[in-house]
Formats: C-alpha cells, structure tokens, sequence
C-alpha cells in the first residue's frame, strides 16, 4: 500500500518515549524512498503517455503525486523530530553524549550533533565584550525562585526605564 513504511517511521516515533530517541532505522526510510522513486518513474510514463495522446490517466498520476508528497513529508517529520530531539540533548547532557544515546544515532546524526556542539560553543564565546570569555549558555537553565534578584551594574549607564514607567540610575558598583 502507498506510504506504509514512511508512516510506520511516524507509528515508531510516537511509540518512542517523548524525549527518548529510537534507533535509526535506515531501511524503512530506504523502503519509502524506494517507493517514491518508482512512484515517480510509474508518474513519468504516464505524463509521457498523457502527452502521446492516452487519456483517462490523470487520476492515477494524481494519486501517486499525492502519496509522493505524503512520503516525503513523513520522512521529513521523522527526521526533524530526530535532530529536536538530539538539539535538546545538547542542553540536557552537554557536550558529551552519553554511549547509550549515542548508539541509537547514526553517524550523519553523530556528525550533525558534533557541528551544532561547535557552532553553540562559538556562539557562546561570542557574547560579551572584548578581552571576556563569553557567557555560558548552558548554565542556570532553570529561571530563579524568587521573583526579584540584585544586579550590580558594571558600567555607568544612566537612567533607565523600566516596562512601569520607574526610572532607576544604573550608576557601576552598584546594586
């Protein structure tokens, strides 16, 4: 039947705990593109066939178009809720996988967490003046329980307006 494998990779992911990352299955995602290419190459004949003159094919064409673009919009689902969820190990683990994360990753996975890894830690040392280290993202990633904290101003900056209209005097060393 059209679309079976690529909605058996939606069925797998839902089965999937919801932060928990299934092993990659590369053959069902195989078996759909294999499907999409003989979808494609049956629709090709037929458009050929439509253009020589037949009639009556259109509906076929149609309907295999449209199981094209249900495959391919579940493989892309499933490998998007992949990487959110790899995303989403680099804030809750770190830099570091742990092994029995990493084994359900295949290596294009491994790569694409090594790069994002890069690219956040980049960013990171980015933020902040000349001469700084950069700010860790990754710390204190739970918001304060208290709904006030002191700030100590670093620079002088003058009056500042607050979203209440209070106008406050950030003047450095103070608190």
């Amino acid at each position: 039947m059209f679309g079976e494998n690529a909605l058996e990779l939606i069925r797998e992911l839902k089965r999937a705990a919801e932060s928990s990352l299934p092993p990659f299955n590369e053959d069902k995602i195989r078996q759909a593109l294999e499907e999409m290419k003989q979808l494609f190459e049956q629709n090709q004949q037929d458009v050929n066939a439509t253009v020589g003159g037949a009639t009556g094919l259109f509906a076929g064409i149609q309907l295999r178009h449209t199981s094209l673009e249900r495959n391919k919009r579940c493989i892309l689902a499933y490998l998007h809720h992949r990487l959110e969820v790899i995303k989403g190990y680099r804030w809750e683990y770190g830099s570091v996988l742990p092994a029995e994360v990493k084994y359900n990753m295949c290596e294009h996975e491994v790569q694409w967490f090594s790069r994002y890894n890069k690219i956040l830690a980049t960013y990171m040392r980015s933020i902040g003046g000349p001469g700084s280290s950069g700010l860790d993202l990754t710390q204190d990633m739970k918001p304060p329980k208290t709904l006030y904290i002191e700030v100590r101003c670093l620079q002088d900056y003058g009056d500042f307006e607050l979203d209440d209209g209070t106008v406050i005097i950030l003047k450095k060393n103070s608190q």
